[in-house]
């Protein structure tokens, strides 16, 4: 037996891909192109990993300035880890609370650099459960022109799955979602609330989106009023997906306990592959359904993500065709077919050095 490769070095370089149209949602966030960083960790045998760090100020309190003083604070206790020493590395990071964006792009880095250590990629260790998985696409807060120019771009591209952003404005949304029926009898839709409603309306909401034929509803009440969503789920109106309200493991144990949803919504991007994984195996035994999410990655983040979209007990669309919206990419994504995304299709994918050069910042 050979010495396991250890944790050599760890660097953040900031990289900017505009988007075709600024993506809005909740009351006040508006994201015009992608500001992100490239995280990369070294290993003593020269092995690579890489992961994409979503930097969400409005989400999770990170900015670029945070991320890198985060990672300036972390660095010293994980150099000379061993890659495979994951309880070590573990510890390491849950020591450090908040910063979901770097800790879940520093396991996803982590993870793929001790695949390369012992000569595989991402993709040969994490085993996929099937050979496809449906597409969702996400349809951000936009006038009707703006938002159905968008849809068909999106279906022109092979997606049959819309994730609507919806609000207050219940006759607004009405309408949006009937043009959309309209343009694409066949897709189907599903609304994120992004915590918008309050417990009075909720029901009253929650009852028009369902004879609109809405397949279910992402956070619709505000993330305190845990009586209220417990009740609103207990009325079975549409199966509620948890996504703020369930970031962590330790969130998740809570929500499971006062059982208030239906479909869990994890984000690689915040919660790695270490956290995903548990997360899916603490929900798949309590009988919950899931999907995995996007925190609207490149395309780059989006393959990562994909890969924990195969596996078992995720059986939801997955939000993963977000990079269509962004003018260009460091990774050639797959295309989707009729909806579907296949497993063969994407392990071809591969980390463009040249074309990272171009967004790269620094």
């Amino acid at each position: 037996m050979g010495l396991m490769a250890t944790v050599k070095d760890l660097r953040l370089i900031p990289f900017r891909i505009p988007l075709k149209a600024p993506l809005r949602w909740g009351k006040a966030s508006e994201l015009p192109a992608l500001e992100h960083a490239l995280l990369e960790v070294e290993l003593s045998d020269g092995s690579l990993g890489r992961a994409e760090v979503a930097i969400r100020p409005t989400i999770y309190g990170e900015t670029l300035g945070s991320v890198e003083a985060g990672l300036a604070y972390l660095r010293p206790r994980l150099l000379g880890l061993e890659a495979d020493d994951q309880e070590a590395i573990r510890a390491v990071l849950e020591a450090f609370p908040c910063n979901h964006a770097l800790k879940g792009a520093l396991d996803l880095a982590l993870w793929e650099a001790w695949a390369r250590s012992e000569g595989e990629e991402l993709h040969q260790v994490l085993k996929p459960a099937k050979h496809r998985v449906r597409v969702a696409y996400i349809l951000g807060l936009a006038s009707e022109e703006e938002m159905l120019s968008d849809a068909r771009m999106a279906y022109g591209a092979g997606v049959r799955v819309f994730k609507v952003k919806v609000g207050r404005d219940l006759e607004g949304d009405t309408r949006k979602i009937a043009r959309l029926k309209e343009a694409f009898p066949e897709v189907d839709l599903y609304a994120d609330a992004n915590e918008s409603l309050t417990p009075k309306e909720a029901e009253a909401y929650l009852t028009a989106w369902k004879a609109l034929g809405l397949r279910y509803v992402e956070e619709p009440l505000p993330i305190e009023e845990v009586e209220a969503r417990r009740a609103l789920r207990a009325k079975g109106i549409l199966p509620l997906i948890a996504d703020d309200s369930a970031m962590t493991p330790k969130d998740l144990r809570r929500e499971l306990v006062l059982d208030t949803f239906d479909i869990l919504n994890l984000k690689p991007a915040r919660s790695g592959a270490t956290w995903t994984l548990e997360m899916l195996s603490l929900a798949r035994e309590k009988g919950k359904r899931a999907m995995v999410g996007s925190q609207a990655q490149s395309s780059f983040g989006a393959y990562q993500s994909a890969l924990l979209a195969f596996q078992q007990g995720v059986t939801e669309p997955n939000e993963l065709a977000f990079h269509l919206k962004a003018e260009g990419g460091f990774l050639d994504f797959p295309a989707f077919r009729e909806g579907w995304l296949y497993w063969e299709d994407l392990i071809e994918a591969r980390f463009d050095e040249e074309a990272f050069r171009r967004y790269a910042l620094s």
